[in-house]
This record gives C-alpha cells, sequence and structure tokens, in this order.
C-alpha cells in the first residue's frame, strides 16, 4: 500500500488532491503519503467486503 501511495501522489487525481491537502495543512510529506496508504488500505478492504465498486467521493478531507 505504501508503494501504491507513492504512484497515486505522482499522478494526478482524488487520491492526489488528498494528499496534497494534507501537506498544506502541515504534515510532513512523508506522514501524509502514509496517511493515504492507510486509507487506500481501509478503501480496499470495504470494497472487498462489500463488493461496492471504488468511489473517489469517499475520500474525504476532515477539517479540523
Amino acid at each position: 500500500f505504501k508503494s501504491a501511495a507513492n504512484g497515486a501522489v505522482a499522478h494526478p487525481g482524488p487520491l492526489q488532491d488528498f494528499y496534497l491537502a494534507r501537506t498544506e495543512r502541515g504534515i510532513r510529506p512523508e506522514l501524509a503519503r502514509l496517511t493515504l496508504a492507510r486509507k487506500l488500505a481501509a478503501v480496499a478492504l470495504r470494497t472487498w467486503k462489500t463488493g461496492e465498486p471504488y468511489e473517489p467521493t469517499y475520500l474525504t478531507v476532515n477539517q479540523r
């Protein structure tokens, strides 16, 4: 998942937007990539368990 997060950061899309939102909030880039990897793992588990297709709108950023 960490390699997938590194690849996602390099390509435009909702996953890169998620990463950039984290870094703009002041999170160190390596921790933002780790957070993205954990998010990818959670999405994979949910997709596997429920059989629902991937939906990028589920990638929300909490505004704290």
